[in-house]
């Protein structure tokens, strides 16, 4: 038997860990090399090689009639969504072409190779995994989330086409918080992202989250005035929705700073300046709160005041 280190890591996890397919080939024509163990961080040695990307690696340990293809790692990751998270396309490649590679497997979070590929924005291996009849575009994780709802969190833009352009996915879903792609894009401020998924006509541009705020409130507390103004510009938005503590986007703008999107919000014959929360603090009292001045003078300019002064 060949021994291990300290680390449990064998001479054939060394070499394939590093793509010497030289020595590996040397490894394999012993009887006592473990082929399928895992060291101590849990991966195997074809493991190794495909994070590593080692296309001549995994070939040669692909010759093995004795190798477990699927093996995961302490993370139930198999080969092949170590090979995804890393963007390793010939990799990839090379193991999709067996018939006992799950190219829609699920490791401990509950995420599948198409949705680490979305994750991480590898465009390539989206395609590759899309081309299958036996991968699940819009499976969920744990917490909800779909490859396009990671997509969008990660501002992978060309993901995010390549997502939208299927017809078996919900473009609208929400994880378990309640926000849906639309509400991620609004709050973080990706404005071309939130162009794609308007361009879907079953995506909600007004859907409230978990929190009551919808994608429009959402960017108004976060300052994004792009945003702002491209769900403006689409019918069924709602300038004025309070979210559960009855806090209009006014009021969020207004508390958190943001003098550029109260400007176009006051500018607005919908949005009521003076509209109470539900703890009575209208804009002005959260722009007093947060001492921003500059809001505090927008709010009480006369061209702006609809309530009687007297």
């Amino acid at each position: 038997m060949i021994p291990k280190d300290w680390m449990g890591n064998t001479p054939l996890g060394w070499a394939a860990r590093n793509g010497h397919e030289g020595v590996v080939e040397l490894l394999l024509a012993r009887d006592d090399v473990e082929l399928n163990k895992r060291d101590d961080c849990g991966r195997t040695p074809l493991g190794w090689a495909a994070w590593n990307g080692h296309e001549g690696v995994v070939r040669e340990l692909l010759r093995r009639n004795d190798i477990n293809p699927d093996k995961p790692n302490e993370d139930r990751q198999t080969p092949l969504t170590q090979a995804v998270c890393k963007g390793h396309e010939g990799v990839v490649k090379i193991l999709l072409r067996r018939g006992d590679v799950d190219a829609d497997s699920l490791d401990y979070d509950g995420r599948t190779p198409l949705l680490w590929a979305a994750h991480n924005g590898h465009e390539g291996v989206v395609k590759i995994l899309l081309e299958r009849d036996d991968v699940d575009p819009d499976k969920l994780d744990e917490c909800g989330g779909t490859p396009l709802w990671w997509a969008t969190l990660g501002e992978h833009e060309g993901v995010v086409k390549l997502l939208l352009g299927r017809d078996d996915i919900n473009p609208d879903k929400p994880d378990d918080y309640g926000r849906t792609p639309l509400y991620l894009a609004a709050a973080y401020g990706h404005e071309e992202v939130v162009k794609l998924l308007l361009g879907r006509d079953d995506v909600n541009p007004d859907k409230p989250g978990g929190d009551g705020g919808t994608p429009f409130s959402r960017a108004a507390c976060n300052g994004h005035l792009g945003v702002v103004e491209i769900l403006l510009g689409r019918g069924g938005v709602n300038p004025d929705m309070p979210d559960q503590f009855g806090r209009t986007p006014l009021s969020l703008a207004a508390g958190h700073g943001h003098a550029r999107v109260v400007k176009v919000l006051l500018g607005r014959g919908d949005v009521d300046p003076d509209m109470p929360d539900d703890d009575g603090q209208t804009p002005l009292w959260w722009a007093a709160e947060n001492d921003n001045a500059g809001v505090m003078a927008l709010l009480q300019a006369p061209i702006f005041v609809t309530h009687s002064t007297a």
